[in-house]
């Protein structure tokens, strides 16, 4: 079928197929081995479809990362009802953010295996993901924190040594059962830390009394 011919369905559904080999792609060959051949031979199409629906591997990697396939995407954060969610006080936001942000990262063990491959190598494709993620930093602290970010900078920072310390514990989990005395792969350990970052969120975001006067 010649290009002209194909349909919004087709085009659609090659795109998918060229980005879920690009996970399968770097899970099994790392960042340095990853090219568009390789991409395009696990997706089972010509490799010229690659550049006309993408332009690239820069670019390929960067619709991946931005396809929720990689990392958990701001309106999955926000769960089955994000009026409401966005609608709780900021403890309550933070907490739930934390929560889902876990869950969406242990629904994805591929991406941990990526991360993994990202502590060894380094390179002008991992930097590409490097940027989406901050991007996504900026939109989840923007959409969920609100103005508690910027009024207490301590809160980003202790956000950021979470987001960092979920990421390590994941990692960790791959080749160990406990971590600090922390069941880090079950459900239950799992479940025990989203309780103590709920309760931490309390505490964080109380409004100190006004000093006296």
């Amino acid at each position: 079928m010649s290009e002209s011919a194909r349909t919004p369905r087709d085009r659609s559904a090659t795109e998918q197929r060229i980005l879920g080999a690009v996970g399968t792609v770097l899970a099994r060959e790392g960042f340095a081995a990853i090219g568009v051949n390789a991409i395009a031979r696990e997706a089972g199409v010509d490799k010229v479809l690659i550049y006309r629906y993408f332009g690239g591997l820069p670019e390929l990697l960067q619709a991946w990362g931005a396809s929720g396939r990689f990392w958990p995407r701001i309106d999955e954060l926000l769960g089955d009802d994000p009026q409401t969610l966005l609608a709780r006080p900021e403890a309550e936001r933070w907490a739930a953010f934390f929560e889902h942000f876990i869950d969406g990262l242990r629904a994805r063990p591929l991406t941990i295996e990526i991360l993994a491959a990202e502590v060894l190598e380094r390179n002008a494709l991992t930097a590409v993901l490097e940027a989406e993620r901050e991007a996504w930093g900026e939109e989840a602290a923007r959409v969920l924190a609100g103005r508690a970010l910027a009024e207490r900078p301590e809160l980003r920072t202790l956000t950021l040594l979470l987001v960092a310390g979920v990421q390590y514990l994941l990692l960790r989990a791959r080749r160990i059962r406990i971590f600090g005395g922390l069941e880090v792969q079950s459900d239950a350990g799992w479940q025990a830390i989203k309780q103590d970052i709920r309760r931490s969120a309390v505490a964080l975001f109380a409004r100190p009394d006004p000093p006296p006067t």
